[in-house]
């Protein structure tokens, strides 16, 4: 039989490091992909179906994943953002002229470089947003 975990905060403090770093939401040790590497495309997204540490599940339900095309999205959408600012002020990125066909250049450049990260990113904020529907087999609970 399976229970939802409840989060403690005094045993596992969770940090926006642990989220970078792809680590398990509910004990801050295991590692949330297969292959450290996001630049291996057949297998970005390999996940283990449970933590090698505390035997949480990953995958909440059918779907559960889905979702993080919305976290892509805005993550896509904050760099961007970020990155006009940073041409606009550094580099005189100006509506004349063709500068802003340049940066567009370069950001969508950017954007195809970085996807591999950004989408386990994407899940890596989703589990943690979503953690309270994880579920740990019953003697692994005990011990984390």
């Amino acid at each position: 039989m399976q229970t939802v975990t409840e989060y403690n905060t005094t045993e596992h403090k969770q940090s926006l490091l642990q989220i970078v770093q792809c680590k398990c939401p509910n004990c801050g040790k295991g590692s949330l992909f297969t292959y450290r590497n996001p630049y291996n495309l057949a297998h970005t997204l390999d996940m283990p179906e449970q933590c090698t540490k505390c035997g949480v599940q990953f995958d909440a339900e059918p779907g559960f994943f889905f979702g993080t095309g919305y976290v892509s999205y805005g993550l896509s959408v904050g760099l961007t953002i970020f990155s006009f600012i940073i041409s606009y002020l550094f580099f005189g990125l100006s509506f004349m002229g063709n500068s802003l066909y340049y940066w567009l250049a370069a950001t969508a450049l950017l954007l195809i470089i970085v996807q591999p990260v950004m989408m386990r990113q994407s899940r890596s904020i989703w589990l943690y947003f979503f953690r309270h529907k994880l579920f740990v087999p019953e003697a692994k609970q005990k011990k984390a």
